[in-house]
């Protein structure tokens, strides 16, 4: 059972970021997406703040996120690196596991990077991130360089929401056999 104490709000921003995101593209009709909660047991409460302390997570989560897009099932995870090499000890096997079942039965799975010291959103399509795992799981690299990515899922600004992401998922789609 892991335990939850200081690293609760790594990614806040980028998840907030996210979140109006996904109102903006609510409010517009292009998606429902929502945010699934971590499930926690809480142990230790702050009674003055109301806060909680300490807490245990209850099972393994799978992904941040989980939705519909114009009729395609949508599924993604939010990461933070702040160095040009994602360590794939960030992406825990039982999410490879979900994405891959996700994907066979229709769906788009992938996850959003944001590169913090270059302050670039990523798209990783679960079929790049595939092959990363694949390479660590034959003995390579347990990461992968920014120098490796597909500049074409670079995530653009702009379109009157705070992360683009939907543009991406269309060159996604327009990529699949």
């Amino acid at each position: 059972m892991a335990t939850w104490k200081s690293r609760g709000l790594r990614g806040s921003e980028l998840e907030e970021m996210i979140n109006r995101t996904n109102e903006k593209y609510l409010e517009n009709h292009l998606c429902l997406i929502q945010k699934i909660p971590t499930p926690i047991t809480p142990i230790e409460f702050d009674k003055g703040s109301r806060t909680i302390k300490l807490a245990y997570f209850d099972k393994k989560s799978t992904v941040d996120y989980i939705g519909v897009v114009q009729g395609i099932p949508l599924c993604f995870d939010a990461k933070e690196c702040k160095v040009d090499t994602f360590t794939l000890a960030n992406i825990h096997e039982h999410q490879v596991k979900f994405m891959r079942e996700f994907e066979k039965q229709g769906g788009i799975a992938f996850f959003l990077i944001h590169y913090t010291t270059r302050d670039i959103f990523y798209y990783l399509t679960f079929r790049q991130l595939e092959g990363f795992w694949k390479r660590w799981e034959e003995g390579g690299r347990r990461s992968f360089r920014f120098d490796e990515i597909d500049e074409k899922y670079i995530i653009p600004r702009g379109n009157g929401v705070l992360l683009p992401y939907l543009d991406t998922v269309q060159i996604d789609l327009d990529n699949r056999d």
